[in-house]
């Protein structure tokens, strides 16, 4: 069984000082003007200790419509701002960002329930993004390409799209909203951003760290938007002045979302639900193995879309593989996740420890095997109730339950024989994210990232499924939904394409050939 560590949660009211968190907080956010709504309340407890921390005025639709012209009116100037300037501007709030790296970290943790280690990566995150669009400021670059008419001239150019909407998860409550925005700005676009009302005040606490910038900066309000409340989202999703929604989120709501926007020829970015495998091969390295399957399950209470859900062992390794994967989840440490001592902290809310538990007695029911016992945690230190054991089924890939993401620590394991059964297993879920293989086999590791190996956007070889740097494109196929953020050129979805020919001769010579004679 899991070890247990508490430790009083401390210093919270001094974060919330640092970042401008009161205890009545605005719903809606042009930039550095805060619009006091008269909206709905929303309260935020933390799933640390149960504890109230902040209480939001939903935004209400005056609010909605109030925002929008205002980013409507931004982006008129912005996209006539310099790239280079706007990348200059993107690095300022960065430098803010390594500036309150260790209050929002904490505050990310506080709020979310993720490890401080954890919050703090997620910041650091939101810096390198920000860097890497500095550099991408004078890099959005159009091709150039002969044409067939004598004297003309032909290449293309990228343009600004205009507002981009940026619906945010609870798990990342700050990183996902910066990979879209720091590329979306430097793009020439505005950002309406629609975090999760989960983590809220994370939201309110960036807002707040980067108004100073704009404000130096001159920069129109409307440029960083803020807008709180679950009836925003349905108002953007259907708002023909949002060309782009970025979403991120279930696979269920994703539908919801890419339905609205195609209905009116928007555009959508989705990254969606994850069941994510590592395959271990008996050529593996089993020390390694440990490192990537724990982390990988546990990180974050298994509220990760890159978490590991199923770990597909070579059926000669199997037994040795559990035996040394029950000895490290007896050492794992549950608790406050401020404490640096412990390893995993709790689930969001209720509602999550509800979907844990169904998830087990659904595993049971067909057939599953608990290989380490799940379960609540209670006594002192776990008030919220939102602390589980991280556990591990004996499962088939084929149970209805094991094809379904369960946002929890819930790791199934199972056999195979060949690399190519192990491949076709990993492959038949309905999602597509991330996947890794722990083999020293040159072969396995060819065949995995071949065209006959791993269907998901993100393959590893001898690192977990989780974490991810900015410098690559990040998102997944089938039912994740095909998106592509951060790194690479997932700029390019921030932006519309154009063609331009350019006739500099004295003679109009039509393509193709075609005379029109007049």
């Amino acid at each position: 069984m899991a070890k247990t560590a508490t430790k009083p949660t401390s210093g919270i009211e001094d974060v919330l000082k640092k970042l401008g968190i009161k205890k009545i907080n605005y719903g809606a956010s042009t930039g550095t003007n805060h619009i006091s709504t008269n909206g709905p309340k929303l309260d935020s407890f933390s799933p640390v200790d149960g504890q109230f921390i902040g209480r939001i005025n939903i935004a209400t639709p005056a609010d909605y419509e109030h925002v929008m012209r205002t980013a409507e009116d931004a982006f008129k100037v912005w996209r006539l701002t310099p790239a280079p300037k706007r990348g200059d501007i993107v690095r300022q709030i960065g430098d803010r960002l390594r500036e309150y790296k260790e209050p929002l970290g904490k505050l990310v943790s506080y709020e979310m329930g993720k490890s401080l280690q954890e919050g703090l990566g997620e910041v650091q995150e939101m810096i390198d993004i920000c860097d890497f669009a500095v550099g991408l400021s004078r890099q959005l670059y159009g091709l150039t390409m002969h044409s067939e008419r004598p004297m003309h001239r032909m290449y293309e150019q990228w343009h600004p799209l205009g507002i981009v909407g940026i619906i945010s998860a609870f798990n990342f409550p700050v990183a996902v909203w910066s990979w879209n925005a720091a590329l979306a700005w430097v793009c020439g676009d505005v950002c309406v951003w629609k975090p999760s009302s989960k983590t809220a005040l994370c939201a309110i606490a960036c807002q707040n760290i980067i108004s100073d910038v704009l404000k130096k900066n001159n920069v129109p309000e409307g440029v960083s938007c803020v807008l709180i409340g679950n009836p925003v989202g349905d108002l953007m999703n259907n708002d023909k002045r949002v060309p782009l929604i970025s979403f991120t989120g279930s696979t269920r709501i994703g539908k919801v979302v890419a339905a609205a926007t195609a209905q009116r020829f928007g555009r959508s970015i989705l990254e969606l639900g994850g069941n994510n495998a590592i395959i271990v091969s008996e050529h593996a390295d089993l020390k390694m193995v440990l490192t990537g399957a724990v982390f990988g399950a546990v990180g974050t209470a298994g509220q990760r879309c890159t978490t590991t859900r199923r770990l597909i062992i070579h059926e000669s390794i199997y037994d040795k593989t559990i035996a040394v994967l029950k000895k490290a989840y007896g050492q794992l440490k549950i608790g406050n996740p401020l404490d640096s001592a412990n390893h995993v902290g709790p689930l969001i809310d209720m509602k999550a420890v509800e979907d844990y538990l169904n998830a087990i007695e659904k595993a049971k029911k067909e057939g599953g095997k608990m290989i380490v016992l799940g379960g609540v945690v209670n006594g002192n230190g776990y008030g919220s109730g939102c602390y589980v054991k991280p556990c591990i089924i004996e499962a088939k890939n084929t149970y209805k339950i094991v094809q379904e993401e369960t946002f929890a620590p819930i790791l199934y394991v199972m056999k195979y024989k060949t690399i190519e059964e192990a491949i076709a297993m990993q492959n038949n879920v309905p999602q597509g994210l991330s996947s890794s293989i722990f083999t020293n086999s040159m072969r396995e590791m060819e065949l995995f990232l071949s065209q006959a190996g791993s269907d998901c956007g993100i393959a590893n070889v001898n690192i977990g499924t989780s974490g991810a740097e900015i410098g690559g494109a990040f998102g997944g196929e089938k039912e994740t939904g095909g998106g592509r953020e951060s790194g690479s050129d997932a700029w390019k979805a921030y932006m519309r394409r154009q063609t331009n020919t350019i006739n500099y001769g004295t003679q109009l010579p039509l393509a193709q050939g075609i005379n029109f004679n007049i």
